[in-house]
């Protein structure tokens, strides 16, 4: 059987009476969220949902939101999340891709969509009630029929729908399984959509953070010091910039975790000065950085222990991110920003560049994104593929070391090519963060003068220029705020920045 909601099943029959969620105030048990999945489902078919229909989603991440997905995976319907922060415009263009034959929202989100045309021609609109009827039975599907769509966050251009199959959501719960490694045992407090469904294919309790993830900067981490305690968290997989304001707030009020045993972190970078404030508010867990992105997850990790004894390669060589997953094949080869195609493995490998040396980072593998949803461009930019051989283009731009281990250098777009040189802002964010009074920094390259563009923290107006004596510039800017990426609020939105300063778009 196919179908990914079988893991669940599974784990709800192993472990029926183990809190599967908590929810605020709110928790469910494996065996009540098993029955309410199967009545929904029962639900959706009553209401003409059939398998293959694609559901429009905008519901808050908690126990709704996963009662509802996985009846949906249970029917062989799929599932449409558009992030929260998204535009009016963005939204209607994203539901316009998705040619979505069902809407299922919170009250406030139905409202929403009486002013939005393109979600007033979506015909069945659910709310987050349900009537109980006929349970139907566990439907079957093909291995590539679509579960899950998401959207990518970028701003302009046609918006990229990472198009999800049962199988890839089975290997990719097989990658994360073997990487994470939860036990049922486990109670674990993510932020990470994706890994709470892991969770609950492995029968482990999963708390869900009390911060409002499309509004990152209202993030209390008193309130997430006390879940941890009250719910005895031994694991916690979140963005970078979650774990740094809870390390921040553990270190400012002496507090001691000695629950945790386990942290995983992804979706940005994280640089040594910021891994110090981890280790200091965790000595005695694990913690992992996990890279990866939408289309792949996981490439690779790295122990912070490994990451802090290579503070001296950072400036030389790049960002450590680790030893390669097993399950992942990766290359490093010329990067260009033109459409890539290949009619043997041969010319894939005249494309490599010599070890050691920077170019983009490609991989493939079963748990690597092989279609976009209605997007053939996106297909063609992001992909390269000979007969049954595909790989994905990360857009990162790294170098592998003799001994395997990968380093990244930032988005290839971002290189700042000098004198023959390669110039590498994501290397020199690391150096100018690590400079007192500065919160974030990069640099830009505008009409081949390079600027310094940084946001300070609180009571600073300046840098001292002795500070930047290692570092080629020829201006700098001050900002009140750098903008971040929406859904981590960790990685720079290197567009908008440009715009904020008024350069050349990229």
């Amino acid at each position: 059987m196919n179908n990914i909601c079988k893991l669940f099943l599974e784990a709800a029959s192993k472990y029926p009476k183990k809190t599967a969620i908590i929810d605020g105030d709110k928790q469910i048990d494996f065996r009540t969220l098993e029955k309410q999945v199967r009545e929904t489902a029962g639900y959706f078919k009553k209401k003409g949902i059939k398998k293959h229909d694609r559901i429009l989603i905008f519901i808050p991440m908690g126990i709704d939101l996963y009662r509802t997905v996985l009846a949906l995976f249970y029917i062989g319907a799929g599932a449409v999340f558009l992030d929260e922060w998204v535009s009016k415009k963005r939204m209607e263009l994203c539901c316009k891709i998705a040619d979505c034959s069902a809407f299922a929202g919170i009250f406030k989100a139905r409202i929403f969509a009486l002013f939005s045309s393109e979600l007033r021609k979506i015909p069945i609109k659910f709310g987050k009630k349900y009537t109980i009827g006929e349970i139907p039975e566990l439907v079957e599907v093909d291995k590539d029929t679509t579960a899950l769509i998401t959207f990518t966050t970028g701003s302009s251009g046609t918006p990229k729908a990472a198009d999800r199959s049962h199988n890839f959501l089975n290997e990719q719960f097989n990658a994360l399984l073997q990487e994470i490694d939860p036990k049922p045992e486990d109670v674990d407090m993510t932020v990470l959509p994706i890994v709470l469904f892991v969770n609950l294919g492995v029968g482990c309790t999963s708390v869900i953070a009390d911060f409002k993830a499309s509004k990152p900067d209202t993030l209390q981490a008193e309130k997430i010091i006390s879940q941890i305690k009250k719910h005895k968290i031994n694991r916690i997989t979140a963005s970078p910039f979650f774990i740094k304001k809870v390390s921040q707030k553990i270190i400012e009020t002496s507090n001691k975790l000695d629950t945790v045993q386990k942290i995983f972190t992804g979706g940005a970078p994280v640089f040594p000065h910021e891994a110090e404030i981890y280790k200091a508010a965790f000595p005695d867990s694990e913690i992992n950085i996990v890279y990866g992105s939408t289309e792949a997850e996981p490439i690779s990790s790295i122990k912070i222990d490994d990451l802090l004894a290579q503070t001296d390669n950072l400036s030389k060589i790049g960002l450590p991110v680790g030893e390669i997953f097993e399950k992942t094949s990766l290359k490093i080869i010329e990067y260009t920003d033109k459409n890539i195609e290949i009619s043997s493995l041969q010319e894939l490998e005249k494309l490599e560049v010599e070890q050691g040396r920077v170019g983009e980072i490609i991989v493939s593998g079963n748990h690597v994104l092989d279609r976009y949803f209605n997007n053939e461009k996106a297909f063609k930019r992001n992909k390269i593929i000979f007969k049954n051989s595909l790989w994905h283009r990360t857009g990162d731009s790294g170098r592998l070391a003799e001994n395997g281990k990968l380093y990244l250098t930032g988005q290839c777009k971002q290189l700042i090519f000098k004198d023959k040189d390669i110039i590498s802002p994501f290397i020199v964010e690391n150096m100018l963060g690590e400079i007192h009074g500065i919160e974030i920094a990069t640099i830009l390259s505008e009409n081949d003068k390079i600027i310094i563009v940084a946001e300070l923290k609180k009571d600073y107006k300046k840098i001292p220029l002795e500070n930047l004596q290692s570092i080629i510039y020829d201006k700098i800017i001050y900002l009140d705020k750098i903008p971040r990426d929406p859904r981590h609020n960790s990685k720079i939105d290197y567009e908008s920045l440009r715009k904020m300063c008024n350069f050349v778009s990229l």
